[in-house]
């Protein structure tokens, strides 16, 4: 591929993702699931077994017997409930293109048959392949970023969203960070955050909403590992510090981490959601365990499990108890000394109200 065409693609990509494009993929389910985009609804052409069994024939028989196993074993019936399954996305879904893994074989016959069947829909030269190399090479060239620190419970994550230009990492993970940060929902695959994450980037550059505003987090958000050149950019960018006093961190702790997760779990769990919540609480504790030390892991342990039990007679504000421990012996001392060693690269710190006033003036 020569330079131009390269641009050429490179611009139909990113212009398909700007857009919010609906995709059609239609890879197997186990291709999907391995990584695939946020707008793209997967309606296979083979379902897993048919892939397996077609490639088995491929590596015996090679690529002529392959392709008319896969037609025998889309044919008639079969072939006409998947073909009214794309119809209908195609329906719901203006504008949809389509793609397989490389943009060959699969993701052709999908479009010769949609044709027959009166639709013409445009098929991603290259596929996913393509597209995904094109998101990889977003990390190479990164826009300038600012971010935010601050103690833990000061709503780092909240405070996000009063920025334009702002990209939720922990929103991007599903994790809300820390050994506590489990989401019920559980992670994306780490192909899925790498994606998500690039295209977010593109559209902050396209809108020109500049500086990119992140949170301050490790190189693991719950398992998922935010991207090498991403993670080197923050540890270089200017930071802000947000500051709320001890109270009001420990209110806001017990509200998301404690309260909205217990909500969530009375959903699915009904009278047994403080049972789950207990478990989560105490295997969170007990990751810790090494750091805090045996004598206060024990100490905090304990606080967690009265907590619980007064959590289970209506009283859930028991929690504050183990809360407010837990961050003046583990998580202030932590952050306290991972500020020091960011210290000469803060360039405000202050309240909220304070921050978004500079701000103000920063972004000019």
């Amino acid at each position: 591929m020569n330079g131009q065409t390269s641009r050429i693609m490179s611009e139909y990509f990113r212009q398909l993702f700007i857009n919010d494009t609906p995709l059609l993929d239609v890879r197997a389910g186990t291709e999907y699931e391995k990584g695939a985009f946020p707008t793209a609804t997967n309606i296979p052409v083979l379902n897993n077994q048919e892939r397996h069994d077609v490639g088995v024939i491929y590596k015996k028989h090679g690529p002529a017997a392959a392709e008319a196993l896969g037609h025998r074993l889309v044919s008639g019936v079969v072939r006409q409930q998947r073909l009214q399954q794309w119809i209908r996305f195609i329906e719901e879904n203006q504008n949809t293109h389509l793609y397989c893994f490389r943009g060959g074989k699969r993701s052709g016959i999908v479009c010769e048959w949609l044709q027959e069947a009166g639709f013409i829909v445009p098929r991603i030269d290259g596929g996913y392949k393509a597209m995904r190399s094109f998101l990889l090479n977003q990390f190479t060239t990164l826009p300038s970023f600012l971010v935010v620190s601050g103690h833990t419970g000061v709503g780092k994550t909240e405070f996000l969203k009063n920025f334009t230009g702002s990209i939720d990492l922990e929103g991007l993970a599903n994790h809300r960070g820390s050994a506590f940060g489990k989401r019920l929902q559980g992670q994306p695959a780490q192909i899925d955050f790498e994606n998500a994450l690039a295209i977010e980037i593109i559209k902050r550059i396209s809108k020109e909403q500049l500086p990119v505003v992140l949170e301050d987090e490790g190189r693991l958000i719950g398992r998922i590992m935010i991207p090498n050149n991403v993670k080197a950019a923050m540890d270089t960018s200017p930071v802000v510090v947000l500051k709320e006093d001890h109270n009001s961190r420990v209110e806001r702790i017990l509200k998301d981490y404690i309260l909205s997760q217990y909500d969530d779990l009375e959903t699915l769990y009904g009278a047994e959601a403080i049972r789950y919540l207990g478990e989560e609480l105490l295997t969170a504790t007990d990751a810790i365990r090494k750091r805090l030390g045996g004598v206060t892991h024990k100490k905090v342990r304990k606080l967690v499990t009265q907590a619980l039990s007064q959590h289970e007679l209506g009283k859930p504000d028991a929690h504050r108890g183990w809360i407010s421990v837990l961050l003046e012996v583990y998580y202030d001392p932590m952050y306290s000394y991972q500020l020091r060693q960011k210290q000469e690269r803060i360039v405000f710190q202050g309240s909220r109200e304070a921050i978004l006033d500079w701000f103000s003036w920063y972004a000019q």
